[in-house]
C-alpha cells in the first residue's frame, strides 16, 4: 500500500518528473544568483538558462513573436491581475466566463465597483460548455478584453478556444486565455488561436515548482506594470523601462522556479522524442512536446474515465461536468455524495483511505452557484496525473464505494 493515493493534480502536480528535481537542485546550487546584473560568469549562466526557458516556453505555446515577450510572474493570479488590471481603463467593458477562477472574478468585481468597469458574465450549459454565440453577441464596440478559462478548474470542461478565438479577433478587443488546466495537457497554438495574452502558471501541468507563473503577451500588447523597481538593466532611468520582459519584471525573479520550467520543458521535449522513435532527432521542440502531450492527455483521460464510469454507477453519487466520453475535457472530475457535506467526505477520504482530494469551491464560487452546490460546500474533486496508476484508481473507487454504502445504511 501506498502513504497516499493522491488526486489533487488540478491544483498543484505531484510528484514532478525526477529530471525537474534534479536540475532544480544542481543549477540552485551552482548558478542559484541573480541574472542580467551583473557581469561575472554565474551570473550569465543564469541569464542563459533564463533565456533559454522563455525561448522554449514561446516555442512550446506557439508564440513566433519575440522570446522576450514571455513574462515570468509568482503565479497565475499575480499575470491575471497584471494583465486585466494593466488594460483596463474607466468606463471600458469586459467580457468573462462563469466558470472563472476568483483570480478572474476577483478582478472583474472590483473594477466594476471601484473604476466604472462594465462585465459581462457568460453563462454556460449543463455539462460546463460556454457557448462562442453568447460571447459573440456580448462585444461591443467598448469591450476592452475578452477573459476564458480553457478548462474549468470545476467541471473540467474546455473551451473551444477555436471559435472564440475566430470571434473576438473580428472585434478590436483583446483574448486573454487562462491555461492553467491545460497548459502541459493540451497543445496550444497561442498565434494560430488568436491570444493576445496567454497566462500560465508551473507547478500545474507544466510540472514546475510553485511560485513561478507567466504569461506570453503579444507583439502589438503593452501592459501597465503591476509593479516597479530593479530590473538590472537601464538603472538611471526613473521610470520602468518600456523593453519586455523587464516592463513587467520587477525586483529578483525565481531562479530556481523558472530551472524548473526550464527541465520540465526538456522533459516534455525527451518524452516525445522517445515517443517518435526513429525519427526522434528531426523533432523540434513544438512537435516533440506536442506527442508528449497526446499521450498524457490519453493516461490522464482515462484515469477520469474510469473513475466516471464508477461513480455513476454507484448509487448516491452525483457526478458534475461532462458526462461523453467524446467530449473535450481534462482529468477534473467533480462528485457529490447524497447528503453529505463535501468536507466530510474529503477528510473520510484521507483519514480511512489515504486518498487526497479537492474539497469545496476550489475558488470557482460562481460555477457552484450554477451547478448547485453551493449548500453542501461544494463539491469533492477527483484529478488523477500523468503519475497516477492503477492502484491510485482502484483505492478511490474503493473509498467512494464505501463511504456511500455507510451513507446508506
Amino acid at each position: 500500500m501506498k502513504d497516499n493515493y493522491y488526486f489533487d493534480n488540478a491544483a498543484t502536480t505531484w510528484p514532478k518528473p525526477e529530471a525537474v528535481y534534479q536540475f532544480m537542485d544542481r543549477f540552485f546550487r551552482d548558478y542559484g544568483v541573480n541574472p542580467g546584473r551583473a557581469g561575472h560568469q554565474m551570473g550569465v549562466e543564469a541569464e542563459i538558462m533564463v533565456t533559454q526557458t522563455r525561448r522554449l516556453l514561446a516555442e512550446f505555446f506557439g508564440f513566433n513573436g519575440d522570446p522576450n515577450r514571455v513574462v515570468f510572474t509568482q503565479n497565475a493570479t499575480d499575470s491575471l491581475n497584471t494583465a486585466i488590471m494593466g488594460l483596463v481603463e474607466p468606463g471600458d467593458h469586459m467580457i468573462i466566463t462563469r466558470l472563472e477562477h476568483n483570480s478572474v472574478l476577483r478582478p472583474a468585481n472590483h473594477l466594476e465597483r471601484d473604476h466604472s468597469v462594465s462585465v459581462s458574465r457568460i453563462g454556460r450549459d449543463d455539462q460546463g460548455y460556454v457557448n462562442p454565440d453568447d460571447i459573440a453577441a456580448a462585444l461591443s464596440e467598448k469591450t476592452r478584453i475578452v477573459v476564458i478559462n480553457h478548462a474549468s478548474n470545476v467541471l473540467g470542461s474546455v473551451q473551444d478556444l477555436d471559435a472564440i478565438g475566430s470571434i473576438v479577433r473580428k472585434s478590436s478587443a483583446l483574448l486573454i486565455v487562462d491555461t492553467c488546466q491545460t497548459a502541459g495537457v493540451l497543445d496550444i497554438d497561442m498565434d494560430r488561436l488568436g491570444i493576445d495574452v496567454l497566462v500560465f502558471t508551473g507547478h500545474k501541468g507544466l510540472f514546475g515548482p510553485m511560485g513561478i507563473g507567466g504569461m506570453i503577451v503579444g507583439e502589438d500588447i503593452n501592459i501597465r506594470p503591476a509593479r516597479v523597481g530593479g530590473t538590472g538593466v537601464d538603472s538611471i532611468s526613473p521610470f520602468q523601462p518600456e523593453a519586455y520582459p523587464h516592463h513587467l519584471e520587477a525586483g529578483t525573479p525565481s531562479i530556481p522556479g523558472i530551472a524548473g520550467l526550464n527541465a520540465a520543458q526538456r522533459w516534455f521535449a525527451d518524452m516525445g522524442r522517445g515517443l517518435a522513435g526513429e525519427t526522434k532527432e528531426k523533432l523540434a521542440h513544438k512537435e516533440a512536446c506536442r506527442l508528449a502531450l497526446a499521450e498524457i492527455h490519453r493516461v490522464e483521460n482515462a484515469h477520469v474515465e474510469r473513475l466516471a464510469r464508477a461513480f455513476h454507477a454507484t448509487n448516491g453519487v452525483t457526478v458534475h461536468g461532462p458526462y461523453e466520453a467524446t467530449q473535450p475535457r481534462v482529468a477534473t472530475l467533480s462528485i457529490s455524495i447524497d447528503n453529505v457535506p463535501a468536507d466530510q467526505v474529503a477528510t473520510m477520504l484521507d483519514a480511512d483511505f489515504e486518498v487526497c482530494v479537492r474539497a469545496g469551491l476550489q475558488c470557482a464560487p460562481v460555477a457552484h452557484e450554477d451547478e448547485g452546490t453551493v449548500c453542501s460546500g461544494g463539491t469533492v474533486r477527483f484529478s488523477p496525473g500523468y503519475f497516477s496508476d492503477d492502484e491510485d484508481i482502484e483505492r478511490a473507487i474503493e473509498g467512494i464505494t464505501t463511504l456511500c454504502r455507510q451513507a446508506a445504511a
